[in-house]
């Protein structure tokens, strides 16, 4: 558990903190998203190569939730948090400088492991709200997230279109900067929770899984949202150059009916805290059904991709929200090592659903990305409705 804060006032200003904290760190791996056709006119590489970015950014958060994250059931998550935020700092800077794809690349992988430590923001944000209000708590962050999404998307395509693309790294970086003494006075320590060896702790994620069923139903759900998100997002602005003719910050500017899900986050909290997960998940569900059917669409009309946008963000968020709270409420004491195994999930199916739309749609076109999304959204309804069970692990 953390060291809780001594007042009502104390409290509110941590929760300030790390709202403001994941703001900043959520767009750090989500400029790139409207500037993707920029980079490649600039290095000469096609949809699939430039593909690469958004891939190795999630797969980074992959990377860092599964060995860095767990750590913070074992030392300190102040430890963890000041040391990932310095180093994504100084790869965003390299970024602003990088002569390559290549070097961007590389630089989106580390990006992606540092951003992991949003996750050590949602652990202590569990751990200090009271039970009855951790949903609406947890809400209130992801919030925060996605509107740091929001916000890197719309500002990094109107700075690739007016200033230059490497300047919205430049900016990321900058921001960083200021938060990092911030949080060095006013995170507070946390006590560990674990004495395990690091394997041990390891080791103890995959028990955890074959343990508890809830926790692999809603992982196994959010991976197949996963590839629906992180495939749109990893195509959307060369889908939107090659189909409507549509530059970085038109591209930028879909951000905010592709963040609908900042509306639903709070609500989507009360509601799981009121009914519980499952009645949240199904309509989610319907909502990313919903969404790429009008996805369909989009072949001739940016307006159905709009709209598919909304109803993809906000099926996405509702259902994370109702998921994560279910993850940090099923295992008290395990609440580093349960983040991990969603987060693992999550970010997980964002970069098989970067690389798989990547490579479809350089290949066979948008329809065929909106085929495999589809897929993925009806295996997470048989998921759901128990027709594909999520069996227990041996």
């Amino acid at each position: 558990m953390p060291n809780l804060p001594a007042s009502v006032d104390e409290h509110r200003s941590l929760i300030a903190l790390l709202i403001v904290s994941a703001f900043i760190v959520a767009g750090g791996i989500h400029y790139q998203t409207p500037m993707l056709a920029a980079i490649a006119a600039e290095f000469q590489a096609d949809a699939a190569t430039t593909g690469w970015i958004p891939t190795l950014s999630f797969g980074g958060m992959l990377v860092g939730i599964l060995f860095f994250v767990p750590l913070g059931d074992r030392i300190d998550k102040r430890r963890l948090v000041l040391c990932k935020i310095v180093v994504l700092t100084l790869t965003q800077a390299v970024m602003a400088a990088a002569p390559s794809i290549a070097v961007l690349a590389a630089g989106s992988l580390v990006s992606g492991i540092c951003s992991s430590l949003l996750q050590s923001f949602i652990a202590i944000t569990a751990e200090t709200a009271q039970p009855n209000h951790r949903g609406r708590a947890l809400g209130t962050l992801l919030m925060a997230t996605f509107s740091g999404i929001l916000f890197a998307r719309i500002v990094g395509g109107l700075i690739a279109t007016h200033i230059g693309w490497r300047y919205s790294y430049m900016l990321s970086a900058g921001m960083l900067l200021l938060t990092i003494p911030v949080l060095w006075a006013r995170l507070p320590p946390t006590r560990p929770t674990s004495q395990a060896s690091y394997r041990d702790l390891l080791y103890s994620m995959y028990q955890l899984l074959r343990a508890h069923g809830g926790i692999r139903r809603a992982a196994a759900i959010q991976f197949m949202f996963g590839i629906c998100y992180g495939g749109f997002w990893a195509v959307a602005a060369p889908m939107l150059a090659v189909l409507h003719r549509v530059g970085p910050t038109e591209a930028g500017l879909m951000g905010i009916p592709g963040a609908a899900g900042i509306f639903v986050a709070r609500p989507a909290g009360r509601w799981m805290d009121r009914a519980g997960v499952m009645p949240v998940v199904l309509t989610s569900i319907c909502s990313m059904l919903a969404a790429w059917v009008a996805m369909g669409f989009g072949v001739w009309s940016i307006a159905a991709v709009a709209i598919g946008a909304i109803l993809l963000d906000c099926g996405l968020r509702a259902a994370m929200v109702a998921n994560q709270t279910l993850v940090n409420s099923a295992v008290p004491d395990s609440r580093a090592r349960a983040n991990t195994l969603f987060g693992m999930h999550v970010w997980g199916g964002n970069a098989v659903g970067a690389f798989l739309a990547s490579w479809t749609f350089a290949h066979f076109g948008w329809l065929a990305v909106c085929g495999v999304s589809m897929t993925a959204i009806i295996i997470a309804l048989l998921i759901h409705l128990g027709v594909l069970p999520v069996g227990k692990i041996k």
